[in-house]
């Protein structure tokens, strides 16, 4: 129980996270992301950044990071298609809970429907997503070769770009330590930016505003 709150505890604050979870925390964090659908609020991606800003620096091995974290993708969303698979639609009947929601599901779902197996890799690099993409193609039924192949080049595509990213700012960018909070926000708006634009499309913002009564 200790452990678990303080793993909650640093969660926004991620240099400090990955200095105490290390390269075991790191592979058990992105294994949860992808494939735990309660996994959905971790930071994928911005954490994924960090950890390359420390290879940068000398302080991670980039070549176990890459290869530890990549492995954890790949089988993460095995596990989530393997579980949409066995739920099969039942999936969709599921209360709200504080760490599930519908709205999330029947997102991905329309996401998928519309991009079909490509939204395996195109969902590595859209937050919640990629927590449901998975799910979603094991309930579907995709085959699992299709799968597989779709799942192998999402998750080194997406592990190597953001290891990547940190790690040439890493080497690159002197006393980059300093700006690594400003580097997190860009990360984590980039990684929204996507559903931003989805959602700006859709017109909701509109009924909204049109619901407002006026001051």
């Amino acid at each position: 129980m200790h452990y678990i709150l303080e793993f909650f505890s640093k969660l926004h604050n991620l240099d400090e996270l990955i200095r105490w979870g290390g390269y075991i925390g790191l592979t058990l964090i992105i294994f949860a992301e992808t494939g735990l659908f309660i996994g959905f609020f971790l930071p994928g991606d911005s954490l994924l950044v960090t950890a390359g800003l420390f290879a940068g620096q000398g302080f991670l091995n980039p070549f176990l990071l890459f290869v530890l974290v990549a492995l954890a993708a790949i089988i993460g969303d095995t596990v989530g298609y393997e579980i949409g698979r066995a739920s099969g639609k039942a999936m969709f009947s599921r209360k709200d809970s504080k760490l599930f929601k519908q709205k999330h599901l029947d997102r991905t779902k329309a996401f998928y429907e519309k991009h079909g197996g490509k939204t395996i890799i195109i969902a590595r690099f859209m937050p919640i997503v990629r927590t449901f993409a998975p799910l979603i193609a094991g309930i579907a039924g995709m085959p699992y070769r299709t799968f597989a192949m779709y799942n192998a080049i999402g998750g080194v595509l997406w592990v190597g770009l953001m290891i990547g990213i940190g790690y040439t700012l890493g080497r690159t960018v002197p006393n980059v330590d300093k700006y690594i909070h400003y580097i997190i926000v860009a990360i984590i708006f980039v990684s929204i930016l996507p559903g931003i634009i989805a959602y700006l499309r859709t017109g909701e913002w509109k009924r909204w505003f049109e619901k407002t009564p006026a001051a």
